[in-house]
């Protein structure tokens, strides 16, 4: 039944150049998919995280030990995002994002300082922008940098189970399999031999759009000590952060990554109770690679991950085309698959990534800066970042957001929140103080004047 059925993708897939491996990783999921299976993970099965190790308390010790260990360490960041639900046609990572450099420029400088080789892991759509924007960077020659590329797979169309075909753009019948395929895609380009033959033993995983995520001595010293084969990186919770996904442990005590996808609706209110799920995951991970090596060898280079079952419409611009599965899975529940995988505790620094126009204002603003070895940081000794809420009819893509503040962010150092409700444009160093709502009723844009110090609500109109 699943050779028939699985046929017409198998020859979609080859005549693609797909590898093999990925072609049966993609058929192991159909499968599941053919049995009714939506990959649902209910909270009767398993138990809340009460606590995590503390990075905050690790002894200065383990600085050193991370240190003894960086030579065999690389950096891998996952750069296959479009940015599109922001309105870009280019990788995100290419984005400005602070004191005129990209996502991309900070990331080549970070690992320069750190004396680490970075290892990006592209999509189709990123991978000759982005290599071309780290040319002027000839500190990353080819002894430290190294590139592969993330598979893609086809949709399947939900009347039938069948490839989805959308002639007017064919490419749109392909999607990404979601950054859990970053195991398959490291066997599949030879990524993880050649860093095996090269002599590294650890790497860290981190998204591109997250420029908290760079290599720690003492997390590193702490990983390499323990000899653990998989080591998530996990924070509070916070009211932001009800629906992304949570760490969880099954009643044999391995912990494991639940994402909302995954939830039962029954189990809602549940996965968004803060109080019961206390830690989401930051997509920051540790790799021992050659446990991952010997475990992807025992597996058939399968790792089995749970599935996630995305409906969508194979034209995502167009909500009456047809609709499409996409079958995901997501790189931090390899968590659930290592024996003796662990998580830790680290702090919201560590996790700061731009999915909106809210959060790339944040990060823009003075309420971050640019340490000398290219770390973002919360500066003026906050402890959290400002909460940014911009209204999405006029400030949900890049265009829109760079013509309401032409003369770049305001000053948001000392600024808890700021709620912008209607259209307005921001004049040259306007300073946003403790909370800030600013609403314009009319139908017009206002503008805020030069030198502007806000603080609490404006009404306009």
């Amino acid at each position: 039944m699943l050779d028939t059925q699985f046929a017409p993708f198998a020859e979609k897939m080859q005549r693609a150049g797909l590898p093999e491996i990925f072609i049966c990783t993609f058929a192991w999921y159909y499968a599941q998919l053919l049995t009714g299976d939506a990959g649902l993970i209910a909270e009767d099965g398993i138990q809340p995280v009460q606590t995590l190790p503390d990075v905050a308390q690790f002894p200065e010790a383990l600085t050193g030990v991370g240190q003894s260990v960086l030579g065999k360490t690389a950096v891998i960041k996952l750069n296959g995002g479009l940015g599109t639900s922001m309105g870009l046609q280019k990788a995100k990572s290419l984005l400005e994002v602070k004191n005129g450099q990209s996502f991309l420029d900070i990331i080549a400088r970070q690992t320069v300082q750190a004396g680490v080789p970075l290892v990006l892991m592209n999509s189709f759509s990123t991978h000759e922008d982005s290599m071309a924007a780290l040319v002027p960077h000839p500190e990353l020659g080819q002894s430290n940098l190294l590139a592969f590329l993330q598979h893609k797979e086809p949709k399947i169309n939900q009347a039938d189970l069948t490839p989805a075909v959308w002639p007017p753009n064919p490419e749109l019948e392909w999607c990404p399999p979601g950054h859990g395929d970053i195991y398959p895609a490291l066997i599949s380009s030879g990524t993880l031999d050649t860093l095996l033959e090269q002599g590294y033993e650890y790497a860290f995983v981190s998204n591109s759009d997250n420029l908290g995520g760079v290599i720690d001595l003492s997390i590193l010293g702490y990983f390499a000590q323990n000899n653990l084969p998989f080591m998530m990186e996990a924070a509070d919770r916070t009211e932001m952060d009800r629906k992304g996904g949570h760490l969880a442990r099954r009643a044999d005590g391995q912990l494991l990554l639940r994402e909302s996808a995954q939830t039962p609706d029954a189990d809602k209110d549940s996965f968004q109770d803060i109080t019961r799920h206390r830690y989401f995951n930051t997509n920051n991970l540790w790799f021992h690679l050659p446990t991952l090596q010997r475990v992807m060898a025992e597996r058939d280079n399968l790792l089995g991950l749970p599935m996630i079952r995305n409906s969508k419409t194979v034209d995502p611009r167009d909500p009456a085309s047809t609709p499409v599965y996409q079958l995901e899975t997501a790189m931090g529940s390899a968590i659930a698959v290592f024996a003796g995988a662990q998580a830790v505790r680290v702090p919201r620094s560590r996790f700061a990534p731009v999915k909106t126009a809210n959060e790339l204002l944040a990060v823009r603003s003075d309420a971050y800066s640019l340490t000398a070895d290219y770390h973002i940081v919360l500066a003026n000794g906050r402890t959290a970042p400002p909460v940014v809420l911009l209204d999405r009819r006029y400030y949900k893509l890049i265009s829109d957001l760079e013509s309401r503040f032409p003369f770049g962010a305001p000053s948001l150092r000392d600024c808890r929140r700021l709620e912008v409700n209607g259209d307005f444009c921001f004049g040259r160093n306007v300073v946003c103080q403790d909370e800030v709502y600013l609403i314009n009723e009319s139908d017009g844009q206002t503008i805020i004047p030069d030198g502007a110090i806000l603080r609490g609500e404006h009404r306009y109109g």
